[in-house]
């Protein structure tokens, strides 16, 4: 079901991010990718209104974390899994 989902209406660009002194573009990148990473990570028959709800928290929780530009790929990886694994927490009904 997630191919209902369609990935690219959530990439963002530079101005979307805003200012990250001069690090908007690593920030663009990371945050792409952890949309990227999230959406591969989860399951074919996914209810595409849960992966809607875990994609957007990725705008939610990480838009402002000062760490955002140095996250390592395994630190998204390793975030995207959790928020799969332990998604009941985050979903609302």
């Amino acid at each position: 079901m997630k191919e209902f989902i369609v990935i690219h209406d959530y990439l963002v660009s530079e101005e979307v991010v805003g200012d990250w002194d001069g690090d908007e573009e690593q920030v663009c990148e990371k945050i792409n990718e952890i949309y990227h990473t999230l959406y591969d990570y989860a399951e074919e028959d996914i209810a595409p209104d849960e992966l809607t709800q875990l994609l957007e928290l990725v705008w939610e929780h990480w838009i402002g974390q000062d760490v955002l530009p140095e996250l390592e790929s395994e630190d998204i990886s390793d975030w995207c899994h959790n928020l799969l694994t332990n998604r009941d927490q985050y979903l609302t009904d």
